[in-house]
């Protein structure tokens, strides 16, 4: 945890769940979720970290949590609807700071459940998809897609090859923007700076 969150407890349903907060002045924030819960997924990683570093330098406020089933969070994993109310509660828990969640920003299973999100969040003007799966996920359908949408995936990613993601991208948004991080698997382990030179760049970029 950086020096700059808090460790936070909010409700998502009948479920209780613990997440790191991050409080910038400005009204803008990003809710980031992380890998899947039954392979060791949980808001710690350091892919989700990265995301919040990034959009911590930006201005913006962060909340990463644990879906539930994992760490401090109740319940057991929902199957990807589950998730989904959990999102939803984590943006929820911002607007109740005063705060709008402009931007999702998953990494892999995460990136599932805020690319299917129905109805997506109002607020959500860009998502930023980080390894999206779709070897191993069903990303058929997608909700409707946000303002923007900016992915990024590693060029030896065998989860998430170029080709079929490729294919995939004008079904997800018409103006989606594809980054590729050299030389980076799905774990993206020792490409992280490079992960997050992608990540800035995506960031800055406006549709």
């Amino acid at each position: 945890m950086s020096a700059t969150e808090e460790t936070v407890f909010f409700d998502s349903g009948p479920l209780r769940l613990e997440g790191r907060l991050h409080r910038a002045p400005g009204p803008d924030a990003a809710v980031l979720t992380h890998p899947h819960p039954l392979y060791g997924g949980e808001m710690d990683n350091p892919v989700v970290t990265t995301l919040a570093e990034v959009y911590q330098r930006l201005g913006y406020s962060t909340l990463r949590f644990n879906f539930r089933g994992v760490g401090r969070s109740g319940g057991d994993y929902g199957d990807g609807d589950g998730e989904q109310a959990d999102a939803r509660a984590a943006a929820a828990h911002l607007s109740r700071l005063g705060k709008t969640v402009t931007d999702l920003a998953g990494y892999s299973f995460g990136a599932w459940v805020n690319l299917r999100l129905n109805p997506p969040l109002a607020t959500v003007r860009r998502q930023v998809v980080v390894a999206p799966p779709v070897l191993f996920l069903d990303f058929d359908p997608v909700a409707a897609p946000p303002a923007e949408l900016a992915v990024i995936v590693g060029d030896r990613d065998r989860m998430a090859p170029l080709a079929p993601l490729r294919a995939l991208l004008p079904h997800w948004h018409p103006a989606a923007r594809l980054h590729i991080v050299a030389g980076a698997d799905h774990f993206f382990g020792a490409a992280l700076d490079r992960l997050t030179a992608q990540v800035e760049a995506a960031l800055a970029e406006r549709s």
